[in-house]
């Protein structure tokens, strides 16, 4: 099958999600440095000490912008079983979308109007909110939209538009905040938001069918059939993994800059690269899916995954950490859409929502643990929080292997060891 054969709705969805994901992607990067400009102040909270669960640390710099970065994770994670439950009640997907983007948008122009770093936190809770919205109504009209001979083609169309925004959002954004300011950088994230909602409003529509009879039960399915963890959540565990893998870079950005010689701009392009690697992978990767099945590229992903991450905590030069980067990009687009489409493929009729909400609050919550993990863990030596992360990824590549089995429907004698498990 084609791309040009998808529905419009996917690509419309995509572009949307292209132009948001670049004003998102801006604030990754800007974040960090908007609140070590000193325009936030946040010397009264460094060297302070905070008592939890018999446990004490120390507040440094790096953990305050690890805690702003995943807020908006954990927001967002915790929050999509609910959202994602209730789309599939109303059938109201893109009205939730819409919603979604006015939150992200009107937080990202009111960045630049605050000067308490505790603003800057509630103004990040507020977009972790609006995403929750936006992203399991955004996956489940993709997933409503295609079959089980395309849905892999479908999220790699999908996830490229996406992931052209998210990359070159980083990369932009080093340009834009040393040649005009914060106020430019906050201006574009509001500007993205604002196409992706004027995209959304033309072009996307829910599909016809009733308002779905799902539970109320908003527990996730744990336990398997014929194994012991149900495979979407395994994939959950193993998305975890990956989102940590991914997001602890950002919190690091003044260590890594200093430790490479280099500047945001080297920085914006090695955060950017996993993103540029996901661009030039993911359609090919999503309609190998469909044509050799998930699994092989489910187990290639993630053994892949283990050595990009661990390998950031030694290279030395900016061009090596880019070149890791990108492969470790390369990781992720192996898992991404066969991931989606798993989900899709077990997904019952009516329940796209709250199936595949799992994998998206997965990738949030791994989002939202990296920078705060890497922000306490860089205390004990720069390449532990890699190490720790590749440990994680280890294990998810184990628990994939034996609980995940193949769901889709190859072709036949496409790869041997690819027969489908699906019971249609």
């Amino acid at each position: 099958m084609g791309v040009l054969d998808l529905d419009r709705r996917v690509f419309a969805l995509g572009l949307a999600r292209m132009a948001d994901a670049i004003g998102n992607s801006f604030l990754i990067v800007v974040l960090p440095l908007y609140i070590a400009s000193g325009q936030v102040p946040i010397e009264a909270l460094v060297g302070t000490r905070l008592a939890a669960f018999g446990l004490s640390v120390t507040v440094t710099e790096y953990l305050l912008v690890g805690l702003v970065l995943s807020l908006f994770g954990f927001l967002n994670s915790f929050s999509q079983p609910f959202t994602g439950r209730l789309s599939d009640r109303t059938g109201r997907r893109r009205a939730f979308i819409l919603l979604g983007l006015l939150l992200l948008g009107g937080a990202s122009g009111a960045y630049a109007l605050v000067s308490s770093y505790w603003l800057v936190v509630v103004l990040r809770v507020v977009q972790g909110i609006g995403a929750a919205f936006t992203i399991p109504c955004t996956v489940a009209l993709v997933n409503e939209l295609a079959t089980g001979r395309d849905r892999g083609s479908n999220f790699g169309v999908f996830n490229t538009f996406r992931l052209i925004g998210f990359g070159f959002g980083p990369i932009v954004a080093g340009l834009v905040v040393e040649a005009r300011g914060f106020d430019a950088a906050f201006a574009v994230a509001v500007a993205g938001a604002a196409v992706s909602f004027l995209t959304v409003w033309a072009f996307v529509s829910d599909p016809d069918r009733p308002a779905a009879d799902a539970s109320d039960d908003l527990s996730v399915t744990v336990r398997g059939d014929d194994r012991l963890l149900d495979p979407v959540f395994a994939l959950g565990l193993g998305t975890v993994a990956m989102g940590i893998c991914i997001a602890m870079f950002a919190t690091l950005e003044g260590r890594i800059n200093d430790r490479l010689g280099q500047d945001t701009l080297w920085f914006g392009l090695q955060f950017g690269a996993v993103t540029l690697a996901n661009v030039a992978f993911q359609i090919p990767v999503g309609r190998g899916a469909d044509r050799y099945g998930r699994r092989p590229f489910l187990l290639a992903g993630f053994c892949l995954l283990v050595p990009t991450t661990v390998a950031q905590g030694y290279v030395l030069t900016p061009e090596l950490m880019t070149l890791t980067r990108f492969l470790l990009g390369v990781a992720v687009a192996l898992v991404f859409a066969p991931s989606l489409a798993v989900a899709g493929d077990l997904a019952r009729e009516g329940e796209s929502g709250t199936t595949l909400s799992t994998l998206t609050m997965a990738f949030g919550l791994g989002v939202a643990i990296g920078p705060l993990a890497s922000g306490y863990l860089e205390r004990f030596g720069f390449a532990v929080p890699f190490l720790v992360a590749g440990a994680l990824a280890t294990l998810a590549l184990c628990v994939v292997w034996t609980q995940v089995a193949e769901t889709g429907d190859p072709e036949p004698g496409a790869w041997p060891w690819s027969e489908s498990t699906r019971g249609d």
